[in-house]
């Protein structure tokens, strides 16, 4: 009995004693969590704002008096962009599209022309051959009012490291997603300028949140494109033009079956079309985004992962694969 009382007073010694530390602790807490509630609450207002205020209240003027009335897209090769392309369309925006291959648009354009009444140009360019491909770019911007410039990352056919790429396929790479993507902006940014309003869309990928075992290149080009956006927004946001990062996640590549509901449904891999009609409300609204609210959820969660946790998955990912 007198260990029992020997305990409790010794407990209610240390309580008294501790108190003011136990009241600092809580304090503390309470801090933290108000300060993360505040922050969660941020983010919320930032989704709405983003991708829910710009579909409910529109802006009345149309994509081609805010911007300009011709958008150059490069890398319509991509389902993505093809999309990206005829939303613009829609919007009644003629389109050059500059290509390396005649036939990976030829009928998006005439599709676009058909359907939407505006007119398109297919600019064939060959980056190789020094500033031949710049030239014919000019002489086809002369006269026209270039208000948007959409340069599309070439997507990768399957995850492969560093070192099984050939040489001769990674320099092809870096040429069409780092120094294209660049060149673009150099050439449609005088003009811009000029008129103090245009445009500039790089579609990259979300794959510059978190480093991808085997898509070293995807990572680094997407991070690329990404960090140019935000530099030339910087650069040029005050000069009245409006330079725009679309970092997506998973997109699909496959047309919606009507056999499976699933596959409609899936609101976390959407139809490139699906996309480009949410990607587009927020040109003008922010310019750093995913372009689509669930993908923009995803990003968010990518966040919070630790890097090391982060590269414990990805090494029981490629374990397992």
């Amino acid at each position: 009995m007198a260990s029992v009382d020997s305990f409790q007073l010794f407990y209610r010694e240390m309580s008294r004693s501790c108190n003011p530390y136990f009241e600092t602790l809580a304090l503390v807490g309470a801090i933290y969590t108000a300060s993360r509630a505040v922050i969660l609450l941020r983010e919320c207002c930032s989704l709405v704002r983003v991708h829910f205020l710009p579909r409910i209240i529109p802006n009345k003027k149309k994509l081609s008096q805010r911007f300009g009335e011709w958008a150059i897209v490069y890398g319509a090769s991509e389902p993505v962009a093809k999309a990206y392309a005829e939303e613009l369309a829609r919007h009644g925006v003629s389109i050059i599209f500059v290509t390396q291959s005649e036939a990976s648009v030829r009928d998006i354009a005439a599709l676009l022309s058909q359907s939407y009444g505006v007119e398109t140009v297919v600019l064939l360019a060959d980056f190789s051959l020094n500033q031949a491909a710049s030239n014919t770019i000019k002489e086809a911007m002369k006269g026209r009012e270039i208000g948007f410039l959409v340069n599309c990352m070439e997507s990768l056919d399957s995850p492969q490291s560093l070192i099984e790429m050939h040489e001769q396929g990674l320099l092809d790479l870096v040429n069409k997603n780092v120094a294209v993507a660049t060149l673009m902006a150099r050439l449609v940014l005088p003009g811009m300028l000029e008129r103090r309003k245009g445009a500039v869309v790089n579609i990259s990928s979300g794959a510059c949140c978190k480093p991808l075992p085997g898509r070293v290149t995807l990572t680094a080009f997407a991070g690329y494109m990404d960090h140019l956006s935000r530099a030339l927004h910087l650069e040029y946001s005050g000069k009245g033009i409006f330079v725009q990062s679309l970092i997506p996640f998973q997109i699909s590549e496959q047309p919606p079956s009507s056999s499976s509901p699933s596959s409609r449904l899936n609101w976390f891999e959407p139809q490139p079309e699906v996309y480009a009609r949410h990607a587009i409300s927020t040109l003008g609204v922010s310019n750093r985004t995913t372009g689509y609210w669930p993908h923009t959820l995803q990003y968010g969660l990518m966040r919070r992962i630790p890097d090391f946790m982060w590269v414990l998955g990805s090494r029981v990912w490629i374990s397992l694969s």
